[in-house]
């Protein structure tokens, strides 16, 4: 049933024109930055050249691309996670649903995967830019698949987030407002470690900043696990409570 979930949330997905308008803009912005950043790469070779260890097209290129798209992850999935739960509320379809012969777990878990694996379309088409990078030399593969699992679960992270907020309200601007919201707020967290380093666990994109550099730590992963479970587990526990009579 979780896949039935999924599977729904897709098709709705790819039936919005909303979806479809950010994964066109999406495309733009990140081909945009993709060719500037080459561009930049090749004007600067020649100086690279005279490095004992100069940084390769993967470290020049790939990693800020997946930084770009780490950010604009960061404010569009709010926007498609908005829906998820509050049109439900709205369109008074959510007792229904919740009626079903189906676990709170189970409905929250389809929902979230299939926001989760129409971000991965978007992260995969990132991917794709840079593996085109192949035509013209060797790259960094290890660097460039833990920047990968970096954004893969960095988009779990922030689709746990939107759905928790989608569970909060009747109202999709409500929830897109109040997740754009908690982005910045991350965003500004991810400001602050760096000048205060306590804070440097807490920040989310902190821990992506270092898989961005090829540092799989398994305590980054933990701390992306952590955070995704969290927000799901508290979006369960708010649809339980308007499940009770």
């Amino acid at each position: 049933m979780i896949a039935t979930i999924a599977a729904k949330e897709l098709r709705i997905l790819f039936a919005s024109p909303l979806a479809w308008i950010i994964l066109g803009v999406l495309q733009l912005l990140l081909a945009w930055l993709f060719l500037n950043q080459v561009d930049a790469f090749i004007n600067v070779q020649g100086q690279l050249l005279q490095l004992a260890n100069p940084p390769g097209v993967t470290e020049m290129v790939v990693a800020p691309l997946f930084g770009a798209t780490a950010m604009i992850l960061l404010v569009i999935t709010p926007v498609l996670a908005m829906r998820l739960i509050a049109e439900e509320r709205r369109n008074h379809t959510l007792p229904l649903l919740l009626s079903a012969p189906l676990s709170l777990g189970a409905i929250v878990m389809g929902k979230f995967l299939g926001l989760w694996l129409f971000l991965c379309l978007l992260i995969a088409l990132a991917a794709a830019m840079a593996l085109a990078l192949l035509a013209g030399g060797p790259l960094d593969i290890g660097l460039l698949l833990v920047g990968l699992l970096g954004l893969v679960l960095l988009a779990a992270c922030l689709a746990a987030l939107g759905l928790y907020f989608s569970s909060l309200t009747a109202h999709p601007a409500v929830a897109a407002i109040s997740g754009i919201g908690a982005a910045l707020g991350l965003w500004l967290l991810d400001i602050a470690s760096q000048e205060i380093a306590p804070l440097h666990a807490l920040s989310l994109l902190q821990h992506f900043g270092r898989s961005n550099r090829g540092l799989l730590d398994t305590a980054d992963v933990g701390y992306f696990l952590l955070f995704t479970a969290t927000f799901l587990v508290l979006t369960v526990l708010r649809l339980d409570r308007d499940r009770l009579p």
